[in-house]
């Protein structure tokens, strides 16, 4: 049965099963105050950037990875064959010694369409973005340090053992003073000096990969990923993040963000409500009407903030979602984790609506249009057509009037490979090609929620959502509701 208390504009969810799947850097949002607040508690040491913790991430990581790259390169230096799955298996075991920041890293390449050669993508997407758990006495001073000596006092319960370690930080249950169960992420210490120090092996990474196949300059992809892993660490932008979505999905009773509870966050300690439900897996086995419910729920989760505000959640995994609902089945999703949210231009945004009007008519030139509106310059008709196997992938579902999954017949692991590999191949005697940065995001989480279908298996009318999603669309419209969205929770429109 569904229970629902607290604030009616964004219930808390509870049902008979106590099952959750805690996506790999849950998130918050917003139990009160829009800002989570800053406390006077000063942390324990210094965790921003020290010297000493990034010197020695920096030893490690380019141990693991420079003995992989140069293994790599020196097969090419020498004239050796450049053997991509034997490159891909090696890189792959040295990222796998590692953990933390660079894992995450490396698992949103293998979503990049053509980013990586296709061996390398299908190494680096079954790593697993978990670091070990930090035990009770290091819980016990990491809280100490975010929230003061007394800071047991301010919760009625807490569970020093995590429910759920990843690649940032590791979750906790526990109980507001109110009575409201929550779940508290805590940032594992001097994860800036982690993330800095394998954002320069990520450069040594791409750096190499354009020498040896200069067909995709990935310079932007580079920038772009830096950019929202810093963000990622930012829990007050996270909290923001969760804010702006509550605003926009609140219209949709069958989508539910959790609230942040402010007074109990700082920006590496992130509290927010426990949406109960069941894990999004649990569901593949549902009825066909269920598992449609769920569907449609998760396509207007991802296509309602894009198509209206211009954000997409960028990290559309299986963990990010659980299922709620009663006696007659599966009533709607739980969506969680706000840390890699992409704020787009406007201009952006027409550019794919533009995209699919253009392949929707035939019409080359929006179609070359739409490119040309993301950033794409003097594209030779090779890299459009090559360019048009990636469109035609992506807005296939949605270009096709009929009830169906998302991709008949294609295994969830390998969903795009096949169109990516096409596009590097017809690539490779007509570029280079430098991708925008805009796209590193928007193709992963495409890449993403289509995966997340087909495990589902739903059969939707994907032409009829969309298209529902795009009606009346302005871009002039988009920009004022977005400035006003964002400017409500203290977010601004450069991403």
């Amino acid at each position: 049965m569904v229970q629902r208390a607290g604030h009616s504009h964004c219930p808390i969810v509870i049902s008979q099963s106590k099952e959750l799947e805690m996506p790999s850097s849950y998130s918050t949002p917003i139990l009160g105050a829009v800002h989570p607040r800053d406390h006077k508690a000063q942390p324990m040491n210094d965790e921003s950037d020290r010297f000493s913790a990034r010197a020695a991430r920096h030893l490690r990581v380019g141990a693991h990875v420079g003995g992989a790259a140069a293994r790599i390169a020196g097969a090419r230096l020498f004239g050796g064959p450049l053997n991509d799955a034997q490159s891909a298996a090696a890189l792959a075991q040295a990222l796998g010694r590692l953990k933390g920041p660079l894992m995450k890293v490396a698992q949103m390449l293998a979503t990049i369409p053509d980013a990586l050669p296709p061996e390398y993508a299908e190494n680096l997407a079954k790593l697993q973005a978990q670091a070990p758990p930090m035990g009770a006495a290091f819980v016990k001073r990491r809280m100490q340090a975010e929230l003061g000596p007394d800071w047991r006092a301010r919760f009625a319960a807490f569970d020093l053992t995590p429910s759920a370690a990843a690649s940032l930080g590791q979750v906790h249950r526990a109980q507001a003073k109110d009575g409201t169960d929550l779940a508290v992420k805590l940032q594992y210490p001097d994860m800036a000096s982690a993330v800095e120090a394998d954002l320069k092996q990520l450069n040594l990474i791409m750096t190499l990969h354009r020498r040896l196949r200069p067909m995709i300059d990935t310079s932007e992809i580079v920038k772009e990923i830096a950019a929202r892993l810093r963000e990622e660490l930012d829990y007050r932008r996270e909290a923001r993040h969760a804010a702006l979505y509550a605003g926009i999905l609140r219209p949709y009773g069958n989508i539910h963000v959790p609230r942040v509870a402010t007074d109990l966050s700082t920006a590496r300690l992130l509290s927010m409500e426990w949406l109960e439900g069941k894990p999004l897996r649990a569901s593949f086995s549902a009825s066909e009407a269920e598992r449609a419910t769920i569907g449609a729920a998760l396509f207007r989760a991802w296509w309602i903030p894009f198509s209206h505000y211009g954000v997409i959640h960028g990290d559309p995994h299986l963990g990010n979602y659980s299922v709620f609902g009663g006696k007659e089945g599966a009533e709607g999703i739980n969506l969680f984790d706000y840390g890699c949210i992409r704020i787009f231009p406007p201009r952006f945004v027409a550019g794919v609506v533009e995209l699919y009007e253009g392949l929707r008519h035939k019409d080359q030139a929006r179609i070359v249009h739409a490119y040309e509106s993301w950033g794409f310059r003097g594209l030779p008709k090779e890299a459009i057509e090559a360019l048009n196997i990636w469109a035609r992938f992506i807005y296939g579902p949605l270009l096709d009037d009929r009830t169906r999954t998302i991709a008949d017949g294609v295994a969830p692991g390998l969903y795009g490979r096949r169109e990516a590999f096409a596009v590097h191949s017809a690539l490779r005697a007509h570029g280079p090609i430098t991708v925008p940065r805009e796209f590193v995001f928007m193709d992963r989480a495409a890449i993403g929620l289509g995966a997340a279908f087909l495990h589902l298996g739903a059969k939707l009318n994907f032409y009829r959502l969309f298209n529902e999603a795009i009606a009346e669309f302005e871009v002039e419209a988009l920009a004022t509701r977005q400035s006003a969205a964002l400017a409500a929770v203290g977010l601004s429109n450069a991403p």
